[in-house]
């Protein structure tokens, strides 16, 4: 220890070794950045110009939109731009900044999917309360709620990361900073961390995963007394829901859960690509191609721009 040198930027290391990844850098990221952020700015416009829109379900998912941007704009582009410029340091300040914005963007994703499953549940069934459970004051105070917890969150995982001492290897074996690449790295004891991450993952994780799964067998077996037509249109518009919970939780879980002693470099960054990536990318697809109603509203849109236009 008195011969080490405290650690004062770290390298984040694009490639495992022996991988050359350059082409995901150049091709896969950007594509799936550009897809991201179109898809979920057509859907914020729409939900927001549309007043068929302004109801809680689309009022949690252009909040889903938003934060999904936010998610994918916090890793993709810097990568990309070290991958292109071939500078890979990044500061201790920058590198705590980046894991606080993405523990926090992550876990208020979460909350957000819990209470879109919360809101399906109740429009299903229990249709003639929806107004009132659903209210906009029920709505905002959820939103706010979700956001503070986010905050709470990523504040206690972020200082209490930032508090040990890196003093050995500052080579971050990831595209982005996160909490089990710098565990790695850390001369200090981090038994205290990994019990946080595993108490915090099932409290939150699997908290929020039970509840999302009693939410939708609740949900199946009311529809499945419904008219023939019903349980195709029901399960039609949860099962996007479903898949993007199901890839989230799953590749976020394997990061942050995995045993550092069995930890493969390649297959930590494709998991972590997984759950900062594939949600915010697939959102848009799954709720606006799959959706009638979002379909309809964008027809009315153009429709309007257009008569407005001439």
């Amino acid at each position: 220890m008195d011969n080490s040198t405290m650690v004062t930027e770290f390298l984040l290391l694009g490639s495992p070794d022996g991988w050359d990844l350059s082409y995901l850098y150049f091709t896969v990221f950007p594509m799936t950045y550009l897809g991201t952020l179109l898809g979920n700015l057509l859907i914020i416009t729409v939900t927001t110009a549309d007043q068929n829109l302004h109801t809680p379900m689309y009022f949690f998912l252009r909040n889903l939109s938003i934060l999904d941007m936010c998610l994918i704009s916090i890793t993709v582009p810097n990568a990309c731009v070290n991958s292109l410029t071939g500078n890979r340091a990044i500061s201790v300040a920058g590198c705590a900044t980046q894991t606080f914005l993405v523990i926090f963007c992550a876990s208020v994703e979460l909350l957000f999917l819990t209470i879109m499953a919360w809101d399906r549940f109740v429009a299903i069934c229990q249709p003639l309360q929806y107004p009132l459970i659903m209210n906009p004051q029920f709505c905002v105070c959820m939103t706010l709620a979700s956001l503070l917890s986010g905050l709470l969150y990523a504040g206690v995982h972020t200082g209490k990361t930032f508090q040990l001492s890196f003093c050995q290897s500052n080579v971050i074996h990831q595209f982005f900073c996160d909490v089990p690449s710098l565990l790695r790295l850390s001369c200090s004891d981090t038994t205290s961390n990994k019990v946080l991450i595993v108490v915090s993952a099932v409290v939150i994780c699997v908290g929020c995963f039970l509840f999302i799964v009693m939410s939708y067998f609740r949900i199946f077996s009311a529809v499945l007394k419904f008219p023939i037509r019903a349980p195709g249109k029901a399960f039609s518009t949860c099962t996007p829901h479903i898949l993007v919970v199901s890839v989230f939780i799953s590749s976020g879980s394997g990061v942050y859960l995995r045993s550092s002693a069995t930890s493969d470099t390649l297959e930590d960054m494709v998991l972590s690509a997984f759950y900062t990536m594939v949600p915010p990318f697939l959102n848009p697809l799954l709720y606006s191609l799959r959706n009638k109603q979002v379909k309809d509203a964008v027809r009315r849109v153009i429709q309007r721009q257009l008569f407005s236009g001439k």
